[in-house]
């Protein structure tokens, strides 16, 4: 076969290929947004993300062959970003500098939880602590496997711990909520109301640019951090260029609702069943747990408990934030919360570990 042959061949190959690929990531928008839509008839919490997420993971774990590309999150994560950076008035701003130790509270907590996680899946799902460790740790996911990766511990375990924790931790917090019945507890939305078409394009330039900033630098969550700190920077300093039309809020739900599900296979229940089912029942503890100390800590801080209860829970900052910006339970502290302790144990994470592993050398246990 001549030169000329081969590539005619290989660009014959790479062409269905494409087209394979293409109508699997159809295929997933269209079942994300099927979903989606049932869920806003239905009328569940949150129907945009949850609905998306449920029918993509239902589908993915029954064998259906869709898919959920890379950049579909990080378009999610760029409009949950940039819709909590536009909450950051002086006067919010203020409001959060004056509830520091309870930020710094949360991050303690968040600690706390970690270590109580490392010692039940120890001691009842039978990991080895190095496995353990990452896996109970409540930070972001992708973050929590690399530091995995690098320290030698069974990455496949710990991309199960956080996939099941997010997963109960997303579905059950909005379903509580709802049917406890508290929404609409913030008096006012702060930051900019009209969309203007120049403004949100700008917007959209400098939001992106810092995302794609924060990703060479390889800090965490980049397409969340960086677009909130430009917005953030903006909003804090009374610049007000366009706010987000609702239909993007929406589109953002979906994709992260999208991204989520598509995390599930087949033997997603089948492959460590024993594991799952205590992680189970180690994520209703922690949400337990956060709801019995936002209702305690509400009186004296002088906060309405939902908003306590939504910064403290054992989720990510995307669906976390999402629950509060739609059910508008004190958007601004929740992200507060959430995004400290998440930077927070991705930088102690790994030091803490390889402390407490010459620790147990010394002692002669295994790490």
């Amino acid at each position: 076969m001549s030169r000329e042959q081969e590539r005619a061949a290989e660009a014959s190959a790479v062409l269905p290929s494409l087209a394979e690929r293409a109508g699997r990531l159809a295929l997933g928008f269209t079942i994300a947004l099927a979903g989606a839509l049932l869920a806003v008839w239905i009328g569940i919490p949150l129907p945009w993300l949850l609905g998306a997420l449920l029918l993509t993971g239902l589908t993915r774990m029954a064998g259906v062959g869709s898919r959920c590309a890379k950049p579909v999150r990080n378009a999610g994560q760029w409009v949950i970003g940039t819709s909590l950076g536009l909450y950051f008035t002086p006067l919010v701003a203020h409001h959060i500098i004056d509830h520091t130790p309870l930020i710094l509270f949360g991050m303690v907590y968040a600690l706390i939880l970690g270590l109580i996680g490392t010692w039940v899946l120890q001691r009842f799902a039978g990991l080895d602590f190095r496995t353990a460790w990452f896996s109970a740790a409540i930070g972001g996911a992708s973050e929590m496997v690399n530091l995995a990766e690098h320290h030698g511990a069974r990455a496949d375990r710990v991309v199960s711990v956080h996939s099941m924790r997010v997963l109960i931790v997303v579905v059950l917090v909005p379903f509580i909520f709802q049917w406890w019945g508290v929404a609409g507890l913030d008096p006012d939305i702060p930051g900019p109301r009209a969309v203007d078409v120049s403004g949100l394009a700008a917007l959209f330039a400098g939001t992106c640019a810092t995302a794609l900033l924060f990703r060479r630098l390889r800090l965490p969550n980049a397409w969340v951090l960086g677009p909130m700190l430009f917005a953030l920077l903006l909003t804090v300093n009374e610049i007000e260029w366009s706010a987000l039309p609702q239909w993007v809020s929406w589109a953002g739900q979906l994709m992260i609702g999208w991204s989520l599900g598509d995390r599930y296979r087949p033997d997603f229940f089948r492959a460590a069943p024993r594991l799952l089912s205590i992680v189970a029942v180690l994520t209703c503890l922690m949400i337990t747990g956060s709801f019995a100390l936002g209702s305690l800590l509400a009186p004296w801080v002088g906060l309405p408990a939902p908003t306590l209860i939504l910064g403290l829970s054992p989720g990510g900052i995307a669906e976390m934030t999402i629950t509060a910006k739609v059910l508008q339970l004190g958007v601004p502290l929740v992200t507060a919360l959430q995004v400290t302790r998440m930077v927070f144990v991705v930088l102690t994470v790994g030091p803490l570990y390889r402390w407490q592993a010459r620790r147990r050398s010394q002692r002669g246990l295994s790490s």
